[in-house]
């Protein structure tokens, strides 16, 4: 079967089956198989494909029809334009976290951050994204999984900035000692349990650990403003992602503390409340 055929075949399969942008995915599916850029296959759409090349393909078009998501396919997720290996161990990173991410790189800037907590790092996203685009920074990436640290180890090494970043392998901040940070950042999981299974199919096969967020969501939440005051610097910064519908009840947390101020929330390009900061008194 010639490039071309496939790609018209695999698109339609998934168009059949309802998955989004079926054209789009059917060639970078391609792409992945011949490990080849989009400019080869577009020049090549008429190359036959040698039968492993073929079967390959169209398992990788079954996948997807069975829910796989594309990243745990293709192993690749562009973030704050650095790309990072993923896999069903960790959470893909998503667009909304560069809001977060972009926000801390600001307050670093500002305070002259040398020393910054990844809590729950998951990939690595935003623990690589602050080192490489803090270089004056020291990044510690905190997460409970040791398959998700060697992840995240991985997208270190793949962007080059090993050398900043200290992994941790800890639930939350029990084996972090009496270290001071000038900046906590923490994406968690944040989805109500009786929520997950109404999640789209592709979003339940990434990790369950990563997503749960206990009875109400707000499971982490309590536990990071309970306790990150003995871990920050004084005036330093927390700084969380949300859930779009968790903003009065995070910002709640934490004036419940009485330990911070000058609290704030940011909204996403789609408009919701993404995160939310606040700075140690």
């Amino acid at each position: 079967m010639k490039i071309l055929d496939a790609i018209k075949k695999g698109a339609l399969e998934l168009k059949n089956d309802n998955i989004e942008f079926p054209r789009l995915k059917a060639r970078l599916l391609m792409q992945l198989i011949l490990n080849k850029p989009l400019q080869y296959v577009i020049a090549n759409d008429m190359k036959e494909l040698n039968m492993e090349e073929e079967k390959e393909y169209f398992l990788s078009i079954d996948k997807l029809k069975q829910g796989s998501p594309l990243e745990h396919i293709t192993h690749q997720r562009e973030f704050m334009k650095l790309n990072f290996f993923v896999n069903e161990n960790v959470l893909i990173p998503r667009q909304d976290t560069e809001i977060l991410v972009e926000e801390v790189i600001n307050i670093a800037k500002k305070i002259n951050a040398r020393k910054i907590l990844d809590l729950c790092t998951g990939s690595g996203a935003i623990a690589v994204s602050l080192a490489k685009y803090l270089p004056q920074s020291k990044v510690v990436a905190a997460d409970i999984s040791k398959d998700a640290l060697s992840i995240a180890k991985k997208n270190a090494i793949n962007n080059d900035v090993q050398n900043q970043i200290i992994f941790i392998n800890t639930d939350m901040f029990t084996d972090l000692k009496n270290e001071e940070f000038d900046i906590i950042v923490s994406n968690p999981p944040y989805i109500k349990t009786n929520v997950i299974e109404q999640l789209d199919e592709q979003v339940k096969k990434e990790p369950y650990i990563a997503l749960d967020g206990g009875e109400d969501g707000l499971y982490f939440y309590k536990k990071i403003v309970n306790e990150s005051y003995k871990y920050l610097k004084k005036d330093g910064y927390l700084c969380l992602e949300i859930g779009f519908d968790q903003k009065k009840d995070v910002i709640g947390l934490i004036e419940n503390e009485d330990k911070f101020e000058d609290t704030y929330s940011k909204k996403d390009l789609c408009n919701n409340d993404r995160i939310v900061v606040t700075k140690l008194r």
